[in-house]
């Protein structure tokens, strides 16, 4: 709550609409598509614990909160970013996780690493990634991406995977044949008869990394403003975790 409090009250983010999408629970349709998609396996029971309540405590706070169930965070927030861009002067994606790069657009849309004090923008992502933002779901098809579980084609790195997709621009398109590549990869003729042998699985691992865009968010851009704490809810949710020393800045219908 202190966090998204200060998110709000920083100047450097001149925040007028905002919304948290979470993983509850952690699975989704991918992992009906891959038997090693990530999951919830391993979590500590007490952070499982607290995930309905976090939900509940961004709520109080007036922020709208997105709960995935077959989507995932992630989809929602790519959603998001779809929907509402042409209505705002910048949508920021507050996480620097490379799937995201895949949404960023230009500097209308960008991903922003509080912590490292960064704002990724389409220049950016090509700087990090060597790639273009449409080309981020094949770039972690090749390489892979331990977070979601996605294993990535043996033999490729970031740097070999981007040589090829800044040329080609999707898996699809590089052929099988190595002598056909128009650039120089190093290990070409290994790193072409693996990717020729696992086409299926590269197919399946792009859709995997691929950020849906068809979540069905039921608010407005106007619903994602941020008017304050509704103060009734958030003095219930006070009460009932036993009180804390957080003030939301102002409460819904007060001015500031």
């Amino acid at each position: 709550m202190s966090s998204m409090l200060g998110l709000i009250a920083d100047p450097a983010e001149e925040v007028t609409h905002i919304a948290v999408a979470f993983d509850n629970p952690i699975e989704s349709f991918r992992n009906n598509l891959f038997g090693g998609y990530k999951t919830g396996e391993g979590m500590a029971e007490t952070l499982v614990a607290q995930m309905d309540l976090v939900e509940e405590a961004v709520a109080a706070l007036g922020i709208v909160v997105w709960s995935m169930a077959e989507f995932e965070a992630d989809d929602a927030l790519a959603t998001a970013a779809l929907l509402f861009r042409e209505d705002v002067e910048q949508i920021r994606i507050m996480s620097p996780d490379k799937d995201f790069g895949q949404c960023v657009t230009g500097t209308r849309v960008v991903q922003v690493d509080r912590m490292r004090q960064r704002v990724i923008d389409e220049n950016g992502v090509r700087e990090r990634n060597g790639v273009d933002p449409a080309s981020i779901p094949d770039w972690l098809a090749l390489v892979g991406d331990t977070a979601d579980g996605i294993p990535g084609v043996p033999g490729f790195g970031a740097k070999s995977a981007a040589v090829l997709l800044d040329c080609y621009g999707t898996v699809e398109k590089i052929p099988d044949d190595p002598d056909l590549w128009k650039v120089k990869v190093r290990g070409a003729p290994r790193l072409a008869a693996t990717l020729s042998r696992l086409r299926e699985e590269v197919v399946l691992y792009k859709k995997l990394a691929t950020l849906r865009e068809d979540v069905p968010i039921r608010e407005t851009f106007d619903d994602l403003c941020w008017r304050g704490a509704p103060k009734r809810m958030y003095d219930e949710f006070a009460a009932r975790i036993g009180g804390f020393n957080i003030r939301p800045g102002r409460f819904d219908g007060e001015r500031g």
